[in-house]
């Protein structure tokens, strides 16, 4: 890979995503929503397909998948019938459109009538110490330069180093985007991690916990609509289960996406399994709860180790052979070096150190 010619390719990427916004903000916003406004925001929909299919890179291009291909273009169809992050931004000014419509970003309060009301699914945040942050790279590259003796370690050990290795690689991504919004637009953001290695149950993991930018738009854009579809025919509780279902679907699909992106090879499906079974799994974990009525609760330290061992074993079985028979692992660990390579050799000189 030419890292000149990447980060051309990645800049390019970009600013034409910025352009295909700046297009919805001027004009899409204008058009009455519905299958009108829907027929003009396909183009874009599609654009946001293929752009990405120019990036080779792991970290540059997983990334860029994420925030075009899934939460943009799911943020574009919900705003064609004015639901979702961007239906109370539209007035708002464009740099504010693009953060929200483009980033990891959801604010902590919608615009309604002209006025800041705070959103009601907001997740609690709480102020982070920079310690934590810095201490979550130091970690990040501790693992890292484990990797290096990973011949001597055993595969339970390697296992728990990946495990942890894609939890702090997605939330200092997700953090580090969202800086320049948070400094620049002075904007309030919800946290896009809520500390999923406390998770007590594989519903507080998915909904309240891990990388929430993900429930945040697949709840109005998949589970309120099939809720909303079943409700009538099933009932208001009976209706929950096939929604719950259904997003955990969708988020498998796109995830076999980002997958596809990143190795370009036929997809396997198993992550798509992963999802579907942990969606299986949330189901019956909220049928039993309801069954109980909260009476019976298991102790929240069993709980929270039994939730985690259970996401890592089905990661280990439906999550990672794909990442690990496409080489993916090996590609992202390469990168890390690049990187530190090209900061000793380019900035560090430009610093004067």
């Amino acid at each position: 890979m030419d890292v000149n010619v990447e980060l051309q390719n990645f800049i390019r990427v970009w600013f034409a995503a910025i352009g295909a916004l700046c297009y919805c903000y001027y004009c899409v916003t204008r058009i009455p929503s519905g299958v009108l406004r829907l027929l003009f925001v396909l183009p874009i929909v599609y654009f946001f397909l293929i752009l990405p299919l120019d990036l080779s890179s792991f970290h540059l291009g997983a990334p860029t998948i994420f925030y075009l291909v899934w939460l943009a273009n799911f943020k574009l169809l919900l705003f064609c019938f004015d639901r979702g992050p961007l239906s109370s931004y539209s007035s708002l000014p464009l740099l504010h459109f693009l953060s929200i419509a483009l980033l990891p970003v959801k604010p902590t309060y919608i615009i309604r009538d002209g006025f800041k009301i705070s959103s009601t699914q907001s997740v609690q945040s709480t102020e982070r110490a920079p310690g934590l942050f810095w201490g979550k790279i130091i970690l990040l590259a501790a693992i890292i330069r484990v990797y290096n003796y990973r011949e001597l370690l055993h595969s339970n050990v390697i296992l728990v180093l990946y495990c942890l290795h894609i939890y702090l690689a997605v939330e200092l991504i997700l953090a580090i985007t969202v800086i320049p919004v948070r400094a620049l637009l002075g904007l309030e953001i919800e946290p896009q991690f809520n500390d999923p290695y406390i998770a007590t149950s594989l519903q507080d993991f998915w909904g309240r916990r891990w990388n929430l930018m993900v429930p945040g738009i697949l709840r109005p854009a998949v589970y309120f609509p099939v809720r909303g579809i079943l409700t009538s025919s099933l009932g208001k509780e009976l209706a929950s289960l096939p929604a719950i279902f259904a997003t955990f679907l969708v988020s498998g699909l796109m995830h076999e996406l980002i997958y596809y992106y990143l190795s370009r090879v036929r997809p396997t499906w198993e992550v798509t399994w992963f999802f579907v079974l942990h969606g299986i799994c949330v189901c019956i974990e909220v049928t039993v709860k309801k069954f109980f009525h909260g009476g019976w609760q298991m102790n929240r330290v069993v709980s929270g180790v039994v939730t985690l061992a259970f996401v890592a074993w089905t990661g280990d079985w439906l999550f990672f052979p794909q990442i690990i028979r496409n080489g993916l692992d090996q590609k992202a660990i390469n990168e890390y070096y690049v990187m530190v390579d090209l900061v000793k050799d380019r900035l560090l000189p430009v610093l004067g150190i």
